[in-house]
């Protein structure tokens, strides 16, 4: 027969008791514990980041902006006059001198008018030779009743002479004599009369002359002008170089100053760079430039940069002094790298992702083993292409991620793989 247990149930009642108060105890306790351990450190791979070490020694303060080869000297090509499209003689990528035709255009007033100047100029010439003769013939009739005068006025004076002698002798009557005098006198006077008329005449057919010469001369500058407005209807290129754009097509109506074509000299060109606003600050005349091409680097120095901002960037040309790359021409896109300025010793790093020039950012610094990286503050200093000044933060040797590292923004550290 079982007996009952008296102490059995009292045990069991002690152990309950002592589980209802230890049991929530341990809970917070194992709360706390958990609430204290650090989160563990997201895992990275090593092969999708960038990491660089800190250096310090000389740095270069640089600027870069993708632009493109312009030429230095460009020709364009306008309408001379109004005029239609009849023929285009020359492509694009042609060699061109001065003197070569690129188009062709018609205007059938202005051949017109050029035709009419010159007839009009041919009719005034024509007016001269005859009116030539004319004058000269009217210059020998004065000339000769000049020297009819002239005689007759000699033979008084002679016969005034002789009549005077014979009264002075008796043999000739006074009043004979006076009259031979009176004669002689009136003689004389008209011979005067008649040399300043010669005079006079004589500059009259020079002003007629020079003015009839006058009007040649203005018929030839206006006949001269309508040929030369004609012969420019042959449009010539006006330099040595590459026809690089026809700008209209064949029976198409141009009025004076229409752009008909581009002509440029690849043999001079220079870079046209399109630098951030944010940048283009520090950049002066004369800094140096390396320009990339694609196919070689080619030095040169700022030259001109434009007063204005357009579309967040400024315009900057550098002058080519090296040689050009084979391939080079017109309109090549490239990439130009602008000297600022030359640091000679501080502490430098490759440039963050987002890392901006005078500020603070986060990175990650590799601790000891290499194998954990810890977010430090890092103080930043004046920035270049690929570097940037550390001011704060990083010591000479420390190693950091510069790679775009915001989706671990709430992590203090990560562990590389």
């Amino acid at each position: 027969m079982d007996i009952p247990r008296k102490n059995g149930t009292r045990n069991r009642r002690l152990r309950l008791t002592l589980y209802a108060v230890l049991g929530p105890s341990a809970v917070v306790l194992i709360t706390i514990r958990l609430a204290r351990l650090k989160p563990a450190a997201p895992r990275v791979d090593r092969a999708t980041v960038w990491i660089d070490t800190v250096k310090r020694g000389p740095m270069d303060l640089q600027v870069r902006g993708l632009g493109r080869l312009v030429p230095e000297t460009v020709q364009w090509v306008p309408a001379p006059s109004d005029g239609q499209v009849m023929r285009r003689l020359l492509l694009p990528g042609t060699a061109v001198k001065p003197d070569t035709v690129l188009l062709v255009l018609a205007n059938p007033e202005l051949q017109q008018s050029a035709l009419d100047a010159e007839w009009q100029l041919k009719a005034a010439e024509a007016d001269l030779q005859s009116l030539k003769p004319k004058l000269e013939r009217e210059l020998l009739d004065e000339k000769a009743t000049a020297a009819t005068v002239q005689a007759d006025y000699h033979q008084a004076k002679i016969q005034a002479d002789v009549d005077e002698r014979l009264a002075k002798s008796g043999l000739g009557a006074e009043l004979k004599t006076e009259l031979s005098a009176a004669k002689a006198e009136q003689l004389a006077t008209r011979r005067e009369i008649e040399q300043q008329r010669l005079g006079t005449y004589a500059e009259s057919m020079q002003a007629q002359l020079a003015a009839q010469q006058a009007k040649i001369e203005q018929l030839r500058a206006l006949y001269e002008l309508k040929q030369s407005q004609v012969d420019a209807l042959n449009v010539r290129a006006g330099i040595s170089g590459v026809l690089q754009e026809v700008s209209v097509q064949i029976g198409q109506q141009v009025t004076p100053g229409t752009t008909l074509a581009k002509v440029v000299d690849p043999a001079r060109l220079k870079a046209e760079l399109k630098i951030p606003e944010t940048q283009a600050k520090d950049i002066q005349v004369g800094q140096a430039a390396s320009i990339d091409t694609h196919n070689g680097v080619v030095v040169g120095r700022v030259s001109r940069i434009d007063p204005a901002v357009q579309e967040g960037t400024v315009t900057v040309d550098v002058a080519l002094e090296g040689t050009l790359p084979r391939g080079a021409r017109p309109d090549l896109s490239v990439e130009g790298t602008i000297l600022i300025e030359h640091l000679g010793d501080v502490v430098y790093v490759g440039r963050p992702a987002f890392g901006q020039p005078n500020s603070t950012v986060g990175l990650f610094k590799f601790g000891e083993g290499g194998e954990e990286a810890v977010r430090v503050q890092v103080k930043l200093g004046r920035a270049s292409v690929n570097t940037v000044q550390v001011l704060e933060g990083l010591k000479v040797g420390e190693e950091v991620i510069l790679s775009d590292m915001s989706r671990w923004d709430g992590f203090e550290r990560v562990r590389l793989e």
